[in-house]
């Protein structure tokens, strides 16, 4: 798991891995979630990687979808 950089500073992501089709999402309170094309939708998981790796709206995000 790479470390959620949480450039908002208010975020339940803990950390995140990327696969080819897929995020897991690990959360504060030691919560994992394995997101993937099937369960998610690719265009929602291309928009969910792209906040991991910028640090920043990937919980806000998941709250809303």
């Amino acid at each position: 798991m790479e470390p959620y950089k949480n450039l908002g500073g208010h975020s339940s992501v803990h950390a995140f891995e990327l696969g080819q089709d897929s995020i897991t999402v690990e959360f504060n309170d030691g919560a994992t979630y394995l997101y993937n094309h099937a369960s998610t939708g690719p265009t929602h998981i291309d928009q969910m990687k792209g906040l991991a790796e910028a640090g920043h709206g990937l919980n806000s995000f998941i709250i809303r979808c």
